[in-house]
């Protein structure tokens, strides 16, 4: 057990605890600090830091975002946001608008098809999180459109296939910027999801990202080999970023990993999230 879990999921966006369960769940397990990061929103913050505050545990508002990336998929993790900075909330309320749209192509592609579904069948759906894929792949079995959920997304569903629809995504530096306006820190997570196969190539990247306000580099992870996390760490101590780890927790009905667990080094310890603050607190000075 770590003291604290900075990549954490709620029902704002795809996990299955309310902020406030997962508030509760990490105070029972001894962690002394959280961040709550669901997927372009800041929904559960105000929740999960009101339970914070009455149990006493550090809960850090944050966001992960969808950023455009030319090879594989780019995820920024926002920390010590300001949820009430109209920026950020304008930023996001294009996110969620977006996702609304895409779902309506979605439901015309598969009408195209002759995959008859309606948006409000797709809704009732008891897949967890906003509305997205898994919910059309769940409303696609039980009208016997496709014979498990990986069969629909095989067939239809998945990037590229015929009902896919392409998510909208930020660049890289717009959303670094705004999550800079709301006094955020921007980390880069999960780096190996950009499939920047070569060392060299990530390193390039990450001096670019730099360059347009990246501020640390998430090593501890759970699909993280120990390489991997000696590359990173080396990563962020030669460019001089914050580095951060975290569970990547959605809940342990969806996860095999349980929260504040399976992300990295035994020793790692609340400096790690002080050096964070400190970095944030820093920046804020400058402005």
């Amino acid at each position: 057990m770590r003291a604290f879990d900075l990549h954490i999921h709620t029902t704002a966006s795809d996990g299955i605890m309310s902020p406030a369960e997962v508030v509760r769940y990490a105070k029972g397990k001894g962690l002394r600090a959280i961040a709550i990061t669901d997927h372009d929103t800041i929904e559960g913050l105000q929740e999960g830091i009101q339970e914070g505050n009455k149990l006493e545990l550090e809960v850090i508002p944050g966001v992960e975002l969808s950023a455009d990336s030319l090879k594989g998929t780019m995820h920024l993790l926002g920390y010590y946001i300001d949820p009430t900075c109209s920026e950020l909330v304008d930023k996001l309320m294009v996110v969620q608008r977006a996702r609304v749209e895409r779902n309506l192509k979605m439901v015309e592609k598969l009408r195209a098809l002759g995959i008859n579904i309606e948006l409000s069948e797709v809704k009732a759906a008891p897949e967890h999180g906003q509305i997205g894929r898994p919910h059309f792949a769940y409303t696609m079995v039980q009208k016997g459109y496709a014979h498990n959920m990986q069969d629909a997304f095989d067939r239809y569903l998945r990037k590229g296939g015929p009902a896919y629809v392409e998510k909208f995504k930020f660049t890289p530096q717009e959303a670094m910027d705004f999550i800079g306006k709301a006094g955020g820190i921007t980390v880069l997570a999960h780096p190996f999801t950009l499939n920047q196969l070569q060392p060299k190539d990530l390193e390039a990247l990450i001096v670019e990202l730099k360059g347009q306000g990246l501020e640390g580099i998430e090593v501890y992870y759970p699909e993280h080999s120990e390489g991997q996390r000696k590359f990173y760490r080396y990563l962020a101590q030669k460019y001089g970023l914050v580095i951060s780890g975290g569970s990547d927790f959605h809940g342990l009905a969806k996860d095999a990993v349980d929260l504040g667990e399976g992300y990295g080094d035994r020793e790692l310890t609340y400096s790690l999230v002080e050096a964070i603050k400190t970095r944030r607190e820093q920046r804020v000075k400058v402005l």
